[in-house]
């Protein structure tokens, strides 16, 4: 917890009366027991407490001050607000982008990359009545957009499952020289149009009914699975007045999968293979998702409130940061999944925490076969 900025909390906190009129189990309490069932992957609120309570001696130590009651956590995960969270987990972003911004993506590229995307997270239909998808689901969507540079979450916004995958796009302020990678699922010409006017890059995939004239092709070396790179114009009324533009198509073939891909991209000025790669880097987003889902808790909830939902996703969130921030500040070679085993097993011991996870020997990656099948979904 050392490495959590205590100040930047507490002016989240005070931005919005999280401590207003509370005289025991403040929002740094309630932070500290909802990172803590993240960190040791509790089931339930009666878990978290009875875990805590058993390490009493303890917990003034790791910063707690109030008394852990199930009862005041489901309370306060319900009432205090979840901006107060959310504002601290874009603070931690700031920092954890900063510290991996040397790192390499395998691209000779200066600029920015981000991969956008969005994961639907099923909810009980009689526990989460609000959180509208169909007439008999309910969900929530978890719209993120991923620097590439160290897998960090740079943008995240939570809604129903009935809001349109594109409704990720509408919040976005662009930044200048940035490339932007989604799927075919973003496909909206005059969304994309200001991606462009922003002078930013996308990169994304066209559909197979897309209709468009055109203008002259490229030479290509087809035995780097590039079939053709062609300069084009949407030739529909509705997609050539939401772009009015040029465009670049670029047609690659993916030996590995045997499987034919077209891209429409901005930026004139890459080689068509670079653009196949850059779309093929927009994996690292599905397995951020299937990471936060299989190793923090946000598929079960202790809360079925709105408010509740969100307040353990960002928690979630900061808590992920929390481990890269701290793998690079240590120096780590392991991966995130490592040192968060080792946490969770450690997590009341006096050893400090670069002893702890100096045994750790083998840097496995933290990505995994796309293509590897699973046993359990």
């Amino acid at each position: 917890m050392e490495f959590l900025p205590s100040t930047e909390f507490r002016q989240c906190v005070e931005r919005y009366n999280g401590n207003y009129k509370l005289q025991s189990f403040s929002c740094w309490d309630q932070f500290l027991c909802m990172a803590f069932a993240q960190l040791t992957y509790r089931e339930s609120l009666r878990d978290i407490e009875a875990c805590l309570r058993s390490a009493g001696s303890k917990l003034y130590h790791m910063g707690f001050r109030g008394r852990v009651s199930r009862n005041t956590l489901a309370h306060a995960n319900s009432v205090r607000d979840w901006r107060i969270y959310a504002d601290f987990a874009q603070a931690l972003i700031a920092t954890a982008r900063q510290l991996y911004a040397g790192d390499s993506f395998g691209f000779d590229i200066d600029q920015s990359i981000y991969a956008l995307d969005t994961t639907m997270i099923d909810l009980c239909l009689s526990l989460f009545p609000w959180a509208s998808y169909q007439k008999q689901k309910r969900a929530v969507k978890l719209h993120t957009v991923l620097d590439l540079r160290g897998n960090i979450p740079s943008f995240v916004l939570i809604t129903h499952g009935k809001i349109s995958d594109l409704y990720l796009l509408d919040h976005l302020v662009f930044e200048a020289g940035a490339f932007y990678i989604m799927d075919r699922g973003y496909l909206d010409f005059r969304r994309l149009y200001k991606i462009d006017l922003a002078s930013a890059f996308f990169v994304t995939r066209a559909r197979r009914d897309f209709a468009f004239n055109r203008l002259y092709s490229l030479e290509v070396d087809k035995s780097t699975g590039v079939l053709s790179d062609q300069i084009i114009t949407p030739s529909t009324y509705y997609s050539r007045r939401g772009y009015p533009e040029k465009l670049r198509r670029v047609h690659f073939l993916d030996a590995d999968r045997d499987k034919r891909l077209v891209f429409l991209t901005n930026n004139f000025a890459l080689p068509p293979l670079t653009v196949a790669q850059l779309y093929r880097s927009r994996w690292q987003i599905e397995l951020f998702f299937k990471w936060i889902k299989q190793h923090l808790r946000i598929k079960a909830f202790y809360g079925t409130t709105a408010n509740a939902l969100k307040t353990q996703i960002w928690i979630a969130i900061c808590v992920y940061l929390l481990v890269a921030i701290v793998k690079k500040r240590l120096d780590v070679k392991a991966s995130l999944y490592k040192i968060l085993q080792i946490v969770s097993v450690t997590i009341f011991e006096k050893t400090p925490l670069l002893q702890a996870l100096s045994t750790i020997d083998s840097p496995d990656s933290d990505l995994v076969i796309p293509n590897q099948l699973n046993l359990f979904n």
